[in-house]
């Protein structure tokens, strides 16, 4: 354990000492293009191994959804693997199965996105079959009963029977008293107990159409090649005219907003969460870089300010953490959580009081040079490696570009954080950790309720 942490420390020393842009590969040859119906393309080429990895986004997720219909995006996730024109429910996944396909898919928020990773001379098979299922899925009505049923029981062992999970849901429906992200992507129960599969089929029809996708492939291909298959298989598949779809935008200042949840666990915790912009909303770019490097300088490691600070220092909490997206298609939230040290018998007051204290720590004295230059290789290096495989590159190209914004992004992305100044996290954090933006839940066990 030791080797280890000296070569980790001698890797981080190394990269403080080189341009930090520098540790980025040289920039992988991408290709955008557009089909005739509005299908937007993008090819990223990287020749390392005879492997492909084929991602259809779709621009509709659970922030399109209205009050009384959630959980539709996510339900029909689960319904476009039940069947087509061509085939009968689970027959695709079994033809990928058969070649050594992996496939999934997965809804957020923003967007619904399914996938493949397969060898290089199998990606044809991929696509005619999500374009199959693009043009032609079959929603049996008896496949949607049972899928509904599958559903209700994720819901029940991600969220309902899952504390943390519960509270950050209704945690994020006070936070957000605007815009659609206070919806639950799985959906609430209620909804769910009285969707039908009409409800589903208009849902498809009105979202599921080329000029509202791209196509991602990176791996072992030429754009030329895939060009002719995209052609070959969703060029015929006519666009359709598409709903107005708005950002979802947060009122700047909702003004303090506060609850206690009492659940079934047996310690306290606490959730803060602040209103901020993300890429696509901000005024200024520099500020979302800012933020993503202040929530590092707080939880960025064994040596972040909150667990040196509050964890073994003062001993105030027995974990806490950072979380910031900065890549929603709309607004966001920079969120802290804490569970208190009960063994030292501190209060979720007192960790209150001391997450604030580094807040105002951001706020009033920049971060030294030494601490950001720390905090920014962590970031980058992470950045660099977690990009590696093709898989997690064509997943941030899909991401930006379904959230509205350009995959090129991840090209600048380095030169943007190496850019942040010590005076741009302290203005952010000035600008944007005040409470007129803030939302507290305390979660308390149930049995303390009549304490």
């Amino acid at each position: 354990m030791l080797k280890i942490a000296q070569r980790s420390a001698t890797l981080l020393l190394s990269l403080l000492c080189i341009p930090l842009t520098a540790l980025a590969a040289d920039t992988q040859p991408t290709h955008e293009f557009s089909l005739d119906n509005g299908l937007k393309v993008i090819v990223r080429e990287d020749h390392r191994a005879p492997v492909v990895v084929s991602q259809l986004w779709y621009k509709v997720g659970s922030s399109y959804e209205t009050p009384g219909h959630t959980g539709l995006s996510h339900a029909l996730e689960h319904m476009m693997f039940k069947g087509s024109r061509k085939l009968g429910p689970g027959e695709s996944s079994r033809i990928l199965r058969d070649l050594g396909a992996e496939e999934n898919a997965f809804t957020s928020d923003d967007y619904t996105a399914y996938y493949q990773v397969l060898a290089r001379d199998r990606l044809a098979v991929a696509l005619e079959l999500e374009a199959d299922r693009l043009a032609s899925l079959a929603l049996p009505a008896d496949e949607f009963l049972k899928e509904m049923e599958v559903i209700k029981e994720e819901r029940r062992l991600r969220t309902d029977d899952r504390p943390g999970s519960l509270a950050f849901e209704r945690f994020s429906a006070m936070a957000f008293p605007a815009s659609g992200y206070r919806t639950p992507t799985i959906g609430w129960m209620a909804d769910l107990e009285r969707m039908t599969v009409e409800d589903l089929r208009a849902w498809y029809e009105t979202w599921y159409a080329p000029n509202n996708a791209t196509l991602v492939v990176v791996g072992d291909v030429s754009a030329a090649e895939v060009k002719i298959l995209a052609e070959r298989y969703f060029g015929p598949i006519p666009k359709r005219p598409l709903p107005a779809a708005k950002i979802p935008r947060e009122l700047a200042k909702p003004g303090e907003r506060r609850t206690t949840l009492y659940l079934k666990t047996q310690l306290p915790s606490l959730i803060m969460g602040f209103n901020v912009p993300g890429l696509a909303t901000a005024e200024q770019p520099r500020q979302v870089y800012a933020l993503r490097l202040a929530a590092a300088l707080l939880d960025g490691g064994y040596s972040a300010r909150l667990p040196a600070r509050l964890e073994r220092n003062q001993e105030l909490v027995a974990g806490a953490s950072v979380w910031y997206d900065g890549f929603p298609r709309g607004d966001s939230l920079f969120v802290l959580s804490a569970t208190p040290n009960v063994q030292k018998d501190k209060t979720l007051a007192q960790v209150e009081a001391g997450l604030w204290r580094e807040l105002e720590d951001l706020k009033n004295t920049p971060p030294s040079a030494e601490e950001l230059a720390r905090v920014r290789a962590q970031v980058i290096a992470s950045l660099v490696f977690g990009r590696d495989s093709i898989t997690s590159q064509a997943t941030a190209i899909g991401q930006l570009e379904t959230v509205g914004l350009s995959w090129k992004l991840i090209d600048q992305e380095l030169a943007e954080l190496e850019a942040v100044t010590p005076a741009d996290i302290q203005q952010a954090a000035s600008t944007f950790f005040t409470r007129d933006r803030l939302s507290v839940a305390h979660v308390l066990p149930e049995e303390s309720r009549n304490e």
